[in-house]
Order: structure tokens, then sequence, then C-alpha cells
């Protein structure tokens, strides 16, 4: 990157960073019970609510026992079309049942994909004569959404924490955030029966999803002392219990620590921002459909690796915080990044993707990448687009 573009990248950060300061960004409150949930709808007077799902999860029994759990005490409808990279279709199809169900509050149960879709939806739903274009990046979310209660049913996204909805535009296959304080869940159920059981590369790709998104906020230059502290605790819980989840889907215990971890994270993300492991993530998430969580699970390495000296301080932190050696920042910045190495060879993740990308498929991902990162990602290391593109060819067939 050139020096002007550069130095307009840092200035533009700062900028941010102060403007931050100002902007309160509210947390979910955090219940670990679904009667707690069914006492904080009827506290808020809802009879009607939507449930909004994939078909996956409509599938298993915990969601069926979650359904006619709510069907109890309120008038349910289930919306089971979210997919893994939510579209403008999926939104709208969601926005048709709330409305046709004259539904008064929104349940997404599930991962990523279910989370995204119930926040994009209610964006819709407040604004309802324009376009989720209109709401891509910053602070453009000013209305007041329905009531939205998310119950994560995967151990990363941390969506369930965050001011960002992802989508993807079908049309011309861009995949972007909306990011709003307005966007940030009113409660977060957090309860480990919906986790037991995962297959386990969901379980690995989803993990490492929770993970990225504390690393990359924490080597970010706009980590906070309270974006680090969550960071840190999701990092060191994560790198316990991951392993012992993945290898024993049924441990309760880790699938908690987990939920927990991947709260942390998106806390601690949605005030530092993430970084290139994203903006690369989302490109292939709009172009080649690759999963959110498996794409961040291969980039992740290679990132953090080509950051270089930039992101040893950081890194070097969280060596610390593992027990891993190293006299120098850069000896436990190494340390750590052989540590999570191990770690992604553990969980059977590959080095690459299964694919090839054509030079025409690089430059496009690539300028995708750049454009959604620069200058708004405060990364410890400023990538133009030919650097991108040659981070996207070494992780490809």
């Amino acid at each position: 990157m050139n020096p002007f573009a550069r130095l307009g990248c840092r200035l533009f950060q700062a900028g941010m960073r102060l403007a931050s300061r100002f902007l309160k960004i509210p947390s979910p409150a955090v219940i670990h019970e679904p009667a707690e949930l069914s006492s904080l709808l009827k506290g808020k007077g809802v009879e009607r609510l939507l449930l909004v799902t994939d078909k996956g999860c409509a599938a298993l029994p915990a969601f069926e026992r979650f359904r006619v759990f709510l069907s109890e005490s309120f008038d349910v409808k289930v919306y089971d079309g979210a997919i893994p990279n939510p579209d403008f279709a999926c939104v709208g199809k969601g926005v048709e049942a709330y409305k046709s169900h004259r539904a008064e509050a929104l349940v997404a149960f599930g991962g990523g994909s279910a989370m995204d879709a119930a926040k994009a939806m209610g964006v819709q739903i407040a604004y309802p004569s324009k376009s989720l274009l209109a709401f891509k990046g910053l602070l453009k979310v000013h209305r007041d959404l329905p009531f939205l209660a998310c119950v994560p049913t995967t151990v990363g996204t941390g969506s369930e924490a965050t001011i960002a909805a992802v989508v993807v535009d079908e049309k011309n296959k861009d995949k972007f955030a909306i990011e709003s304080p307005r966007l940030v869940p009113d409660v977060a159920l957090l309860f480990p029966s919906f986790v037991l059981g995962l297959p386990k590369p969901l379980i690995a790709s989803t993990g490492l999803d929770a993970l990225t998104h504390a690393l990359e906020s924490i080597v970010g230059k706009s980590s906070t002392k309270k974006s680090k502290a969550d960071a840190l605790l999701a990092i060191t819980r994560i790198f316990h219990s991951l392993p012992r989840l993945y290898d024993d889907p049924m441990d309760a215990e880790a699938a908690k620590d987990m939920q927990i971890a991947a709260f942390e994270a998106g806390e601690s993300f949605t005030r530092a921002y993430v970084g290139y492991v994203h903006a690369l993530a989302h490109a292939l998430g709009g172009e080649k459909g690759v999963p959110h969580g498996y794409a961040n699970a291969i980039l992740l390495l290679p990132v953090l690796r080509s950051y270089g000296r930039a992101a040893s301080k950081p890194l070097a932190l969280v060596a610390t915080h593992l027990g891993l050696p190293g006299e120098t920042e850069e000896e436990r910045a190494s340390s750590f990044l052989l540590r999570l190495e191990a770690l992604e060879k553990e969980l059977g993740i590959p080095e690459r993707f299964a694919f090839a990308l054509s030079e025409e498929e690089l430059a496009r991902l690539s300028k995708h990448a750049a454009k959604e990162a620069n200058p708004l990602y405060p990364v410890p290391r400023l990538f133009d687009e030919k650097e991108l593109a040659a981070i996207l060819k070494g992780t490809t067939a």
C-alpha cells in the first residue's frame, strides 16, 4: 500500500477510535433457561412471535421441544428459511412471515445464519420501503427494531452479542455487514443443551470462528481495556474447552464454556472490530458460498502470519495468558502461532480450500476484501489488493 493511502486509513481509524468513545453499545441480557425467556416476553406484553431458524435446526428434537415450550405461552409461527449466507430473498420471505403472522417479537434459534437473518429482518421491518443496501456499513439504522432474542446453537458466531448482521446481495454476489447498536439483540439465551451433540466439523469451524473474533479484536489498533479483557477470557476458554468438546460433543461443561467464550468474543469484536480474515472470508462467502466459520478457520493462521512483527506484541500477550514459552515478544508470538497451528490440526482444519481460483477471481475477491477492510478495519498492518490476493492464492488448491 502506498504511503498516502496508508496515512488516509490510519487517520480514518484514529477518528473512529475517538468517535467510539461517545458511542453507546448496549449488551444483551444474558439468560440461561428457556423459562427466563418466556417470562421476559410476557413482561413485554408479547403474545405472537416468529421463531426464525434453518431447515436443519428445525428438524432437531431440541428445536421441537423449544417450539412446543414457547407455544404453551405464545402464538408461535416458525420461519425455517434461514440459509448459511442469508440473502435478500431469505430476509424478505422472513419479513412476509412476520407480517402475515402479525408477530410482535423475533426469536432466532440457530447459528449465525439464523441470527443474522433475524437481525436483517428487523431492519427491513423497521424500514419497509428501503432496500437492505441502504444500510450497508456503519450507523445507518436509527429506528427501533422488533424485540429480538437470540438462541445460539453453535459455539462460535457471537452474533447474539454484536452490532452486526451480515447478508448477501445475491444479484451482485456482494456479502456485506450492516452495523449499528440498534442491531444488538435484546436477549441472549445461552443454554448448553442446545449445542450438545453437534457434528465435529461444525464444532471445529464455529469454535475457530469465535477464536478469530477474539484474535482479530485483540491484534487490532482499536482494542480497548474491556475488549482486550473479553478477548483474553474467550481465547483462554477456547484453547481449554474447544478440544474437549471436539473430542466429546456431549461434554456439557465444555459446551457451556464455549457458549460463554463465543459471547465474550462477540462482545470484544463488536467494540474493537475485526480484520482481513473477516474481509477475505466475506468475499469468499459471497462469491463461492463458503460457510463463514470454515473460511475464517482456514484464513486465520495465514493472515496472522502475514502481519509479521506488527502483531507480535498482542500475540505475545495472548501467549503469556496461555502459559506459552518465549523470552522476547517475537518468540512468544511465534509460540502462539505454533500452538494455533497445532490446534487447527487437532480439529481437522485443512491448510487450504478445496478449490482453485482463477486470476480474475483472485483480483475480484481481493478487491472486495480491500474495499471492505480499508480504511475501516484497524488492522496491525495494512494490505493492498495485491497482498490480499497473495494470501488468498496461498490458501486455495
